[in-house]
């Protein structure tokens, strides 16, 4: 396979409703930021893959279509992934499988997500809506008519974790790390939350949405746009060097989707464990020639749609232990200074969770950090689907 880099990429700020702009719209500002920021024009783009989780969303079952004509790639290659909250990361996956494989010298990774253009007219807002239209993403038997959610699918894998490790995931650790992803977030000038002061008593006296998370340790909807431009070795080395900055080299993928039914061995879902994120993660490594992912990755951008979720995935990918996620915290490893720099632009819980491409906003923030702050590697995470079901990794890495 042929060495690809990400060579540009460029997000909208994030937003609960961008009313001046259609998704359109949204598309087009993050392209001309990701075209900017690799010194390009589209004309040097060979094909793109857009990352749309819900049709419905758009209004439209092919979301994707009017697309192609308005971000300037009409008469090229487009195709469109959709895997629930990890639909950014598989876009990506995507994107770099199409020009590892010699396919293409460049491809852009287009993720976009309009989500609260739902309304609830008995309501008068869009909040049941959107929790509809998510729903339609269960099961259709055992899930959706039962009046499954993404809060409470999620709560299904953290509370069986909290039966198999009850000493784990106290309120307390839960709450501080939001409030380091708060200030984390005031960095990010793009973040839905920036200029918010969250602290850790706040989100341990905020109310339950589903136990046992909290409001303030929740993901909230986002709407906007991200792009990210992959290369070939020689395209890159020619556009990097024109744009100034290093190219930034993907090293390790790996990918993994579970089944939707819990069970007692993994033919079947164990409640209690993200296996997608763990099996994911080792691929990459790999891949990547990673031993120790605490000594050899510097920073992570993890898709957190709730924090107790992350801390859990941090220990699936690694970086503590089963049943010691409160380590993060109470060893130091991801508190300012420590030596793990866990979700620099706020993460999706205060960044934002554009669904579609959230995983692009991260691979935007993690290639700043490693650009900006001279780091070597870093990791790129999506999750998503009921139950989280798909997993997917990304390394990559500056080299001096």
């Amino acid at each position: 396979m042929k060495e690809v880099a990400v060579v540009g990429a460029g997000i909208t700020k994030c937003k609960g409703r961008w009313v001046e702009r259609t998704y359109y719209g949204l598309s087009q500002m993050a392209v001309k930021a990701a075209l900017e920021d690799a010194c390009i024009s589209v004309k040097d783009v060979d094909a793109v893959v857009y990352g749309i989780y819900n049709d419905i969303f758009e209004l439209s079952a092919i979301p994707e279509h009017p697309l192609q004509g308005i971000i300037g790639m009409a008469n090229k290659p487009g195709l469109r992934v959709t895997t629930g909250g990890a639909t950014g990361a598989y876009a990506m996956l995507t994107g770099y499988s199409l020009v590892a494989s010699g396919l293409y010298d460049v491809v852009m990774c287009l993720g976009v997500e309009k989500a609260t253009d739902c309304f609830d007219f008995t309501s008068q807002t869009s909040t049941p809506e959107v929790i509809k239209t998510i729903g339609w993403s269960g099961d259709t038997y055992y899930e959706r008519e039962l009046g499954w959610t993404a809060s409470d699918s999620y709560a299904e894998v953290v509370l069986a974790y909290m039966d198999e490790y009850p000493e784990d995931l106290a309120d307390e650790v839960s709450a501080k790390i939001t409030e380091i992803l708060c200030q984390q977030a005031q960095n990010n000038p793009y973040a839905q939350r920036y200029g918010e002061r969250v602290t850790a008593e706040m989100a341990m006296n905020s109310r339950y949405v589903v136990y046992p998370f909290k409001l303030l340790e929740t993901c909230i909807y986002t709407e906007g746009a991200g792009a990210v431009i992959f290369a070939s070795k020689d395209k890159s080395k020619a556009m990097c060097k024109n744009a100034g900055v290093p190219p930034i080299w993907i090293t390790g993928l790996g990918a993994s989707n579970e089944h939707h039914v819990a069970g007692k061995d993994l033919r079947h879902k164990l409640m209690h464990r993200i296996m997608s994120d763990h099996l994911a993660a080792q691929a990459a490594y790999k891949m990547a020639g990673i031993k120790d992912p605490i000594k050899e990755i510097q920073v992570i951008e993890l898709h957190d749609a709730f924090i107790k979720q992350l801390q859990i995935t941090m220990a699936e990918m690694g970086f503590t232990k089963l049943g010691r996620s409160d380590d993060l915290i109470n060893e130091g490893l991801m508190t300012p200074g420590g030596s793990i720099l866990v979700n620099p632009s706020g993460g999706l819980t205060y960044g934002g969770h554009f669904v579609g491409g959230s995983n692009m906003f991260s691979c935007w923030s993690a290639r700043r950090e490693l650009i900006q702050r001279e780091l070597n590697r870093g990791l790129i995470h999506g999750t998503g689907s009921t139950i989280a079901q798909f997993g997917c990794v990304m390394i990559i890495e500056r080299r001096s």
